[in-house]
């Protein structure tokens, strides 16, 4: 079977997706499945990578993120798909990438892959505290019925949650279908805690190392949230709880880096690492810290949070979002997302808990809870290999391949 990836968010500097597409091209070649993946990037390139294909297919950068690229050519696109032929047709976006899976000729089955509720990433946080998410989601009705419109050119809308499923089927997107995510367990749960390690992160907050060291890993962009981290750590500076201090470390990178890190300059107990590509240093850094802190509440499922309770860590994330079906009672404290204050007294509850019990639980949940990556692709390609046996009418003309490359400047 071979599965073409159109996906417009992958980048070589990106986060949560480029790893994911990483583990897909990796899991494929170990079970026999071919994965390419199309993307928009500086060249035209094919690249061979972790057992599978990537086709960089030349766009301009994007605007407000410069790691990023507009995937714009669509003959382009559907002229690797016309050379590829694939059994199976993703589209990883709701947007062009979306629209160009969808109008690519052949029978092919297509899936509608729901990386992202962009009604909850800008509007929910963008708009908090000025209007409620449930009026949000009724203004937004322009968009479901284009996301209603769009998945209806796919056989399948895949989700990595329950919750994400029933809020999709809410609002009438075609055949929301249920795949959970999965993580590296082995590599985070098999990570030591480094005293070194430790020490450093604090003493890069300003702190001893007897103070509480707090994790978050987050691409710097607004619908992350990470100043509610901040502020909440602010809050938190003479807390009882933690006599000897809170710091918090900061993994992640993105557009808004150069605003955190002039506010985490001006918070005590604030450190923002940057990117981090050092094999093993994030299993490390989590099997070093006390807790995992979330800002998130519009990721679909939040890989990072999986991550942590793989590795262990207790969490405080938001009440809503993929974070938020994570969160365990034994292990987990939520706040309202974007409050600061809330998030802070999210924090104390954890601190006063019994740490020891609740890293077991954390580590069980780890194991019971969150899927390994081999368990998630499982799921995956048995989902596409049944519907693989079902061809489609044509959807477009073909596009032949000279004629792709007479329009290859466009």
């Amino acid at each position: 079977m071979k599965v073409l990836d159109v996906n417009e968010f992958f980048a070589d500097r990106g986060g949560g997706v480029r790893t994911y597409v990483h583990r897909k091209l990796e899991a494929g070649a170990a079970r026999g499945v071919s994965v390419v993946v199309v993307a928009p990037g500086p060249e035209d390139r094919v690249e061979q990578r972790y057992g599978g294909k990537v086709v960089w297919v030349r766009s301009p950068t994007m605007p407000l993120d410069s790691r990023y690229h507009v995937l714009a050519r669509e003959r382009a696109v559907h002229a690797v798909i016309a050379q590829e032929r694939p059994d199976v047709i993703e589209g990883s976006s709701p947007w062009s990438g979306g629209w160009f899976a969808a109008r690519a000729p052949g029978r092919a089955p297509r899936v509608l892959v729901f990386h992202q509720d962009a009604v909850a990433v800008y509007g929910h946080s963008l708009l908090d505290g000025a209007l409620r998410p449930d009026t949000v989601d009724r203004a937004a009705l322009p968009y479901w019925r284009y996301l209603r419109q769009l998945s209806r050119h796919f056989d399948r809308t895949v989700v990595s949650g329950a919750w994400l499923a029933q809020r999709l089927a809410r609002f009438g997107v075609h055949a929301p279908t249920t795949v959970r995510f999965g993580v590296d367990r082995q590599r985070f749960a098999q990570a030591q805690a480094s005293t070194t390690r430790r020490a450093d992160l604090l003493a890069r907050c300003g702190l001893s190392p007897r103070a509480t060291l707090l994790l978050a890993v987050s691409r710097l962009h607004p619908e992350k949230r990470v100043g509610t981290l901040m502020d909440a750590v602010g809050h938190l500076q003479g807390s009882p709880v933690f006599p000897h201090g809170v710091g918090l470390a900061i993994v992640g990178d993105g557009p808004l880096a150069p605003y955190y890190r002039r506010r985490a300059a001006a918070t005590a107990g604030v450190h923002l690492v940057g990117f981090v590509d050092e094999p093993g240093a994030l299993p490390e850094m989590m099997a070093s810290a006390d807790a995992f802190v979330h800002g998130s509440s519009a990721e679909t499922y939040g890989l990072v949070v999986g991550e942590a309770l793989a590795a262990g860590l207790p969490l405080v994330v938001p009440d809503a979002g993929g974070a938020a079906e994570l969160a365990g009672a034994e292990y987990a404290e939520r706040y309202r997302a974007g409050d600061a204050a809330g998030c802070a007294d999210a924090i104390e509850r954890l601190g006063a808990r019994d740490p020891v019990r609740m890293r077991a639980a954390a580590r069980r949940a780890g194991q019971t809870q969150v899927l390994d990556a081999a368990g998630h692709f499982d799921e995956l390609f048995s989902t596409y290999e049944a519907l693989a046996g079902a061809r489609r009418p044509d959807l477009a003309p073909p596009l032949t391949l000279a004629a792709a490359r007479a329009t290859r400047a466009g």
